[in-house]
């Protein structure tokens, strides 16, 4: 098994540190604003029904009455349309192991761990890079006609853009894998540009997480949504017995009618909370908001010397997200997850003092 190292190394792609994660910059003592994952989570009720699960240890996991739930969830057909998966992020290493691209493109600047998993499986990636300039914005005709593995992610991390599904329906084709990564798609109010539950467009995988609401990185639990054969091209990759009992648990409750309507209550008190957060960051003239209008539950920023402003607000207090890791990005770049508007205000008042000697642009 490879070290943390060594799996950096293998990662890393044209100078990014594919492997490096938000999780790396958090510590004791410091506000986390690196990852991604909604405060205050999992809430009581979730903690519970996961915890009633253990009883059902000794038995193997049988996941077919979650991806039911799941199937219901989306409107598809039948559970045949789901893979549930160990985090979203096994669906990305199943896509390299099942599928034989010959010409793979990943739309940058995105989630690393696709290209991270394709590089590893040994095939290599052509990255389209959207501009800054244009608020980073999808061009399909970017996207090279040959390519027969396409993968994108909507909204976007690190940029916080959600691209029109009109958009994202023009990258399919017959002959090519669309994979779109809606990890943040439920933290986006009545998740207007999802492809979750097309049908309709050839080639479509759509992967969605459920750590990100609901607190759950550490129990690992997503899923991917499809055609039957691709589905169970993928399965066929995936080790027996992959999602745990109680990730299954944690999956069905994750989809039923209460959650649902929770999630969709978080994500329009995260949207106001953003919103604040945007009126805060005006206060800044040397930081500037990447896209016209973020969409996710963090905002990616650029700023002179942002090393230094990260290094300056770890000293204050606060873990925000190295950038230049994603390939697209350079030193300037940083992400700042989205909280309640008490931590937004302490957030800026250090970022006042870390950014105290910054020239304005």
């Amino acid at each position: 098994m490879l070290t943390p190292t060594e799996r950096g190394a293998q990662a890393a792609g044209g100078g990014y540190d594919l492997a490096h994660h938000g999780d790396a910059e958090v510590g004791e003592g410091l506000v986390d604003l690196a990852v991604n994952v909604r405060a205050g989570t999992p809430p009581p009720w979730l903690a519970e029904r996961i915890a009633a699960s253990l009883s059902g240890l000794a038995a193997y996991p049988d996941g077919r009455a979650a991806r039911r739930a799941v199937a219901l969830r989306h409107g598809r057909a039948d559970e045949r349309e789901v893979l549930l998966t160990a985090g979203a992020a096994e669906a990305f290493v199943l896509l390299a192991r099942a599928l034989r691209p010959r010409h793979a493109v990943v739309v940058h600047p995105q989630f690393t761990e696709p290209e991270a998993a394709l590089r590893a499986a040994g095939h290599p990636v052509h990255r389209v890079l959207l501009a800054a300039a244009d608020g980073f914005r999808l061009d399909p005709a970017a996207v090279p006609a040959d390519a027969d593995l396409v993968v994108l992610g909507n909204p976007t991390n690190p940029t916080s853009v959600l691209h029109p599904a009109s958009l994202v329906r023009e990258l399919a084709r017959p002959g090519r894998t669309l994979v779109v990564d809606e990890a943040f798609m439920d933290a986006v109010p009545g998740e207007p540009e999802s492809l979750a539950a097309a049908r309709d467009v050839p080639g479509l995988l759509v992967l969605r997480s459920l750590t990100k609401t609901w607190g759950l990185a550490g129990l690992r639990i997503g899923y991917v949504l499809g055609a039957r054969e691709p589905i169970a091209a993928l399965e066929r990759a995936q080790p027996l017995w992959a999602v745990s009992t109680p990730a299954l648990a944690a999956a069905r409750a994750c989809v039923g009618a209460d959650a649902l309507a929770e999630a969709a209550a978080a994500a329009v008190e995260a949207a106001a909370d953003r919103a604040y957060l945007l009126s805060r960051l005006r206060d800044f003239p040397a930081v500037r908001v990447a896209g016209d209008s973020p969409a996710a539950p963090f905002v990616l920023l650029r700023m002179p010397a942002a090393g230094q402003v990260r290094t300056r607000l770890r000293a204050l207090g606060y873990a925000v997200r190295r950038a230049d890791t994603f390939p697209g990005l350079g030193p300037d770049w940083l992400r700042v997850a989205v909280r309640d508007r008490r931590t937004t205000d302490g957030f800026a008042n250090a970022l006042a003092t870390a950014t105290a000697e910054l020239p304005a642009p």
